[in-house]
């Protein structure tokens, strides 16, 4: 099998157990203004960034729900919860880092997250120095599923797309990974694979650490 240059990961769901505690959050918020159907709508902004967030929630809720407003309480909610390193880490995480690092293999960060976030949860958790380059949702014209967000970090690391691998929990990171050329590892967070996701991966594994046995492989 062909080797590969670099892996590309993306951060919610995948570096962090981030995705079950923003769901959580929105749940609460949407409690609070009487609003039902919040963990549905949820599901369909995974991956996203927060431009086509906002989309789907104005679709689902109405062109006067003030999304703005529920964003700002929601992401308080979060930040008083995780903030400070509190913030989960998945398994495998340090080593499958580490473990790119000593085989000398490039490493990027493509996240639909803003990147003032992205740099707070990373420095807080220690993971910041890894990276040799990170893509942020505000950094990007087009939101997955576009590729653009995959084939940017690899510009950045001096990669081509087929020499890298994208790891991913999400139908849209997926759909945007594959489309941009690169070779797809699903580890499936919050949603699981379904036949789409069995088609478009190169595999499906269930945990960074079976990621570190794949790719040694190579």
């Amino acid at each position: 099998m062909k080797n590969y240059d670099a892996v590309v990961f993306d951060m919610d769901g995948v570096i962090f157990d981030s995705e079950r505690a923003i769901m959580e959050c929105w749940i609460e918020q949407a409690e609070k203004m009487g609003m039902e159907f919040m963990e549905e709508h949820f599901h369909a902004c995974i991956g996203v960034n927060l431009q086509k967030t906002r989309e789907i929630m104005l679709k689902a809720y109405g062109e006067d729900f003030p999304f703005d407003e529920f964003d700002k309480q929601a992401s308080a909610l979060f930040h008083a919860k995780y903030d400070g390193g509190r913030l989960p880490i998945k398994s495998g995480v340090r080593e499958i880092l580490d473990y790119l690092k000593s085989s000398n293999k490039k490493i990027a960060l493509a996240t639909s997250t803003k990147k003032t976030s992205v740099i707070r949860r990373l420095s807080e958790a220690g993971l910041l120095e890894y990276f040799d380059e990170i893509v942020t949702g505000d950094m990007v014209t087009h939101s997955k599923p576009h590729p653009e967000i995959y084939l940017f970090a690899c510009e950045k690391i001096g990669v081509k797309p087929e020499d890298a691998y994208a790891i991913e929990d999400s139908y849209n990171g997926i759909r945007s990974a594959t489309s941009g050329g690169l070779r797809t590892i699903m580890v499936p967070d919050i949603l699981p694979a379904n036949d789409e996701m069995h088609e478009l991966a190169e595999t499906i594994l269930n945990d960074l650490n079976e990621v570190i046995e794949y790719l040694d492989k190579m």
